[in-house]
């Protein structure tokens, strides 16, 4: 069973994990739920005491910078849609994907997001990564190696973003 390339890409999630652990370690709900501008993408409670997120029409940079709550919304929803539309049945939608509510179910809700998608990975040859038979969301019709390059970049992304807000925060007035 050749898999080269499928550990040439795991060691490349773990370099983006570790990056994300550190963002995630220590963080708190405070600083989850802190705007580091007047506008920018957020999470609202719900009624029923669910956060759903914002959803832009549009990007650019008007809209504001998201807040530690939306960014970490951000991660657990393209993980959750490319877990499911790649292994699962491919039925959840943006809309059914909440944001916990608080750093620590954060925490729990992207640790557990990783430990999947690690095994789901793992469990691939090489001659899966060259196939398309998985490749649905957020990509169609390439090798499924793509959308496992573009989730450990996105996961980098992401890590990289929440740190910054991270930093803004920590030198707040």
């Amino acid at each position: 069973m050749a898999t080269e390339s499928r550990d040439f890409l795991l060691r490349q999630l773990e370099i983006a994990w570790a990056l994300t652990s550190y963002h995630l370690e220590g963080l708190g709900t405070e600083e989850c739920s802190w705007r580091p501008a007047q506008r920018g993408l957020h999470v609202n409670r719900l009624p029923d005491g669910r956060w759903q997120a914002d959803w832009p029409d549009r990007e650019g940079y008007d809209i504001g910078p998201a807040s530690i709550a939306w960014l970490t919304w951000h991660l657990g929803f393209w993980w959750s849609m490319v877990l499911d539309h790649s292994f699962g049945d491919a039925t959840l939608a943006r809309e059914s994907v909440l944001w916990p509510g608080d750093a620590d179910a954060v925490r729990a809700w992207i640790v557990g997001l990783h430990g999947q998608w690690r095994a789901a990975i793992e469990g691939l040859t090489d001659d899966d990564l060259r196939s398309p038979q998985r490749t649905k969301w957020p990509i169609q019709d390439r090798p499924f190696g793509d959308v496992v390059a573009w989730a450990n970049l996105e996961l980098m992304k992401n890590a990289a973003e929440i740190g910054y807000a991270r930093f803004l925060h920590g030198v707040r007035p």
